[in-house]
């Protein structure tokens, strides 16, 4: 096809692009005219600026005005790659890292070392600053100094009781020691104690803080009027502690207790992170602080209030709108129902309380912080962008007939679509956009397109929603956890209730029954007819109980692919007295997310399935456990794996959360437990394909093939963090266009044996326990299954951890059996079974009732 020239025609190509970019059509002919001209005009309305002392970038829009829908513009993608490629293509392509490192904030040759904080004080003595603080108390009208801070000075035991502060400064009220090197208990008390109008004492930072056990105790009998210990309320907090966090007491104003009503005019209370225990206080009251509106007690136990007394206690501020509160916290898990209990406030953590209604929100915040790189000064500059990538990236798939299950592409925008930060409230849009010159994908070129969504000012920061289109039924605030530090605590609860959900399931095994299954046969004695879409079948089923048909409509047994359902029924003509090769609902074991669950509702958590979430239903319940990890310092390390796709494809390996949250945005995964340390076979990593034959779920008729064989890595097992982007160092399926080395199964078991000392038939039988569990599940928890026109055969992979436990990994429908065909096998019994002769004994298990080399479960 020629060049585009046209409007017309641009829209017609690329038609489905736009409609799916949202961009409004008023602009259609602004973008094809930048398109056409490769115009990139950015720099022009907007600027670049660091923020978080340089460890992010904003966008500022510099011109006058930008009215929304009124331009569009072009972002050029930086770096774009497959995520098997991203780690070789930033050692090789020159200058690449570098960009992405300068683009991400995370090239600098200080990286993870802090700056050097100059202290006013640093120049002056103790004496120095004592005679400063005494000098300013007297100009402020004060008679003696009430607020002291000797802050990082170096004080020891030794020159503190030198200091004799108490006979110095008696009715001192505030007192700072944070940072120096008192360690003597026994001084401290001393001191502190003759104080007897002393309201606030800092020790943080001091090593006595960790010697002593009875250094609180003592300092609160001794000084009945302290408030405030190390930061934290005492239980005799009152006026003077809330009015410092109120702003009304300090340095300026150290306060005085017989000042009536100090806080009528606070406003704003921040109680955050003070340790209290107890709400319940006179000077916490409406009597005291009429005008209180916003309030925050995050970070506070509140151990000795109940729910409904905390309630009780806000409700009666008649001016207290806003409030901020751990979600899991005191008042609760829901912010629904926080809000539903005090109907009158308009703001919760920051969050319009009708847009938490709205949205139906449980946890709400929208003063998180974000989740700036980890960076490592040891991290080569690689690293370091791995690391930070996914706070960037942005995927797409492209798909075509020949590559319809193509792995996803990943691109990080240029420097200026880069810099836009999240909001949930934009004022920009960006969409990728696939521009096609001559009409077609060979002519594609990858571009981003922005465009304003409201009406922006000079000076307003450019934004954009990182989740545009996904709301809380598709887990919004969770996935944020990608970007931002959300509550840890909300998480970890769920996970908590998860687990102890999971350990309330167990199922007995299934009695035995006996078989009901009859040989399929004609009464004339002619051959079965089947047929079959599967090359295998074709060519390796030759035993003259049973003969091909092309026409699906006279076959007793159909033998495909496909998954048949009514409406393929209808189309070939199929009837429901045919057999056919696959269970319905059989989906409960070959969907990956399916068979997990299917599991878990039977077992709860059985050691033989890796801890497993499927990320569309159960993303709180994984970061939840994923914290409790990072917590206990436990392995972290996961697998990410599509619910349907077969051979690996857009498969994972990481330990970053981050990363598992956005590789959510390829498609429906489960996140799976990574089993870090598993057997190995001469240092390489394997996995076992057994083949399942299903007769009948009830009762329950399960066959084993006497062959099963080893699948192998090529690469030598390791933990080495670049060895996750080798597919040859982690996954064990080669024969789709890799080099594979086939292993007689029989000599793999004799070297296994003797590597580890092991004996096979032990690890046999546990294996064969655990097949045996998989389709027992499926019958307790899907009796639905069953249906006696079906006969199946299933593939199903084992692997087995250091131990020789053996591990779950998936089942599969209609498994390729193309080894079984090629090789004769012999079984650990020692009979050698022909590979020609494969399928014949396949189907003389499933509809002759045989059981030549197959063992039953």
């Amino acid at each position: 096809m020629a060049k585009i020239e046209r409007l017309e025609d641009f829209v017609e190509v690329h038609g489905v692009l736009l409609a799916a970019s949202g961009l409004p059509k008023k602009l259609y002919s602004r973008l094809f005219h930048k398109l056409a001209s490769d115009t990139f005009d950015g720099g022009a309305h907007f600027q670049i600026e660091p923020c978080d002392d340089g460890r992010r970038r904003s966008l500022i829009l510099t011109s006058e005005s930008m009215p929304v829908d009124s331009d569009v513009f072009l972002i050029d993608h930086a770096w774009t790659f497959r995520l098997s490629e991203a780690y070789k293509q930033l050692q090789e392509i020159p200058g690449l890292a570098e960009r992405m490192g300068s683009l991400m904030c995370v090239d600098t040759e200080n990286a993870g070392e802090e700056e050097e904080v100059t202290d006013e004080n640093e120049e002056l003595t103790v004496d120095q600053i004592i005679e400063r603080e005494t000098r300013y108390a007297l100009e402020k009208g004060f008679e003696s100094l009430r607020w002291l801070e000797l802050e990082g000075l170096g004080i020891t035991d030794d020159s503190l009781e030198s200091l004799d502060l108490p006979s110095k400064f008696q009715d001192l009220l505030a007192l700072s020691l944070i940072g120096n090197k008192i360690e003597s208990a026994d001084v401290v008390i001393q001191e502190v104690v003759k104080f007897k109008n002393l309201k606030a004492l800092w020790l943080n930072d001091n090593p006595v803080l960790q010697k002593s056990e009875r250094l609180a105790d003592e300092i609160l009998q001794g000084c009945p009027s302290l408030e405030i210990y190390n930061s934290c309320f005492t239980p005799n907090y009152g006026l003077w502690a809330l009015g410092f966090c109120g702003d009304i007491f300090g340095k300026d104003n150290p306060g005085c207790v017989q000042q009536d009503q100090p806080l009528c005019n606070v406003t704003s209370l921040d109680l955050s992170n003070r340790a209290i225990n107890n709400l319940v206080n006179k000077a916490f009251s409406v009597d005291e602080m009429p005008l209180l509106s916003h309030l925050s007690i995050r970070g506070n136990p509140l151990s000795q209030n109940s729910v409904e007394e905390l309630f009780e206690i806000l409700r009666v501020f008649p001016s207290l709108s806003s409030l901020e509160v751990d979600i899991p916290g005191p008042l609760g898990t829901s912010a629904v129902k926080i809000l539903e209990a005090l109907p009158n406030f308009s703001l919760l953590n920051g969050v319009d309380t009708a847009k938490v209604f709205e949205n139906g929100k449980h946890v709400v915040d929208s003063v998180l912080e974000p989740r700036l790189p980890e960076l490592n000064p040891e991290d080569s500059l690689v690293d370091r962008v791995l690391g930070a990538m996914w706070l960037y990236v942005m995927t797409y798939r492209l798909a075509n007939e020949e590559k319809i299950d193509e792995t996803s592409l990943w691109y990080v925008m240029d420097e200026l679509g880069s810099a836009l930060r999240h909001s949930d409230a934009p004022n920009f849009k960006v969409a990728p956009f696939l521009f096609m010159p001559s009409g077609n994908l060979e002519s594609a070129v990858s571009y981003s397109i922005m465009w304003p969504i409201k009406n922006c000012q000079r000076g307003d920061e450019c934004t954009r929603d990182f989740l545009s289109g996904i709301g809380e039924d598709k887990h919004r605030s969770a996935r944020l956890t990608a970007w931002f530090k959300t509550p840890e605590k909300y998480f970890i609860h769920e996970f908590e209730k998860y687990q102890q959900k999971l350990q309330t399931k167990a199922f007995d095994s299934l009695p035995f029954k006996p078989s009901v299954s009859q040989s399929i046969s004609h009464s004339d004695g002619s051959p079965l007819l089947v047929h079959t879409d599967l090359p295998q079948v074709e060519d390796f089923l030759t035993r003259p109980e049973f003969v091909l048909t092309n026409e699906p409509k006279d076959a007793d047994i159909i033998w495909t692919s496909m998954q048949v359902d009514e409406e393929l029924k209808k189309a070939v003509g199929l009837t429901d007295d045919q057999y056919v090769n696959q269970f319905p609902f059989e989906a409960c074991l070959v969907m990956k997310h399916h068979l997990a669950e299917t599991i878990r509702m039977a077992y709860g958590s059985p050691k033989w399935l890796q801890p497993t979430y499927n990320l569309e239903t159960q993303l709180t319940q994984f970061i939840g456990d994923y914290c409790v990890r990072k917590r206990d310092q436990s392995d972290n390390l996961w697998i990410l794996k599509p619910w349907n796709m077969a051979r690996t494809i857009d498969t994972s390996i990481t330990d970053n959360l981050t990363a598992i949250i956005r590789m959510m945005e390829t498609g429906p995964k489960i996140c799976q437990k990574y089993i870090e340390h598993p057997a190995l076979f001469k240092g390489k990593k394997f996995d076992l394909r057994y083949i399942v034959l299903l007769r009948s779920l009830d009762p329950l008729e399960i066959f084993m093939t006497d062959i099963f064989w080893v699948r192998l890595s090529n690469n030598p097992y390791s933990l080495e963090k670049h060895s996750f982007f080798e597919y040859e160092t982690h996954f064990t399926v080669m024969n789709y266009g890799r080099k594979l080395n086939h292993k007689p199964t029989a000599e793999f078991v004799r070297e296994f044996e003797q590597e580890h000392n092991v004996k096979w038939v032990d690890i046999h039988e546990k294996v064969k326990q655990m097949i045996r569990s998989v389709f027992e599940a499926a019958a307790l928890v899907h009796p639905e299954m069953q249906c006696p026109k079906s006969r199946a055969m299933y593939g199903v992979d084992v692997m087995l951890d250091s131990s020789f436990q053996p591990k779950i990994l998936e089942v599969t429908y209609c498994p390729d059996c193309m080894r079984a065909c090629t090789y004769d096998m012999e079984t650990i019994d020692g009979v050698t079974v022909k590979g020609g002769d494969f399928f014949n004994y396949v189907f003389g298990c499933l509809f002759l009732n045989e059981t030549a080399h197959v063992t039953p479960l």
